[in-house]
């Protein structure tokens, strides 16, 4: 992924949303979807890669970019996401804004 150029987009409905990352010449799209429980507390419920982009760490920029907009605007996440609460488990330093 070093090489090639990812662009992270937030879509934001009100009560729903989702990131979405996209990498230059690619027809398809990674997203990592949520919903919104208040206005301090979001709910991750949905991470997904097409099989033609796996491999090349874009669920992880989907997360860090959650954590990061959630320090930014001071919210808590809730993971429901297998694969989002699978790498909180792993990095303790996400605990300020991810509930256990």
């Amino acid at each position: 992924m070093a090489d090639t150029e990812v662009g992270i987009e937030l879509q934001d409905s009100g009560s729903k949303g989702r990131y979405v990352a996209r990498i230059d010449g690619a027809a398809e799209e990674a997203e990592l979807t949520f919903s919104r429980a208040s206005e301090t507390l979001v709910i991750v419920d949905h991470t997904g890669v097409p099989d033609s982009l796996r491999g090349m760490g874009l669920g992880k920029a989907l997360a860090e970019r959650v954590v990061a907009d959630a320090r930014a605007k001071g919210f808590r996440i809730v993971p429901l996401c297998p694969f989002f609460k699978a790498i909180a488990e792993r990095r303790p330093d996400w605990r300020d804004v991810v509930q256990g």
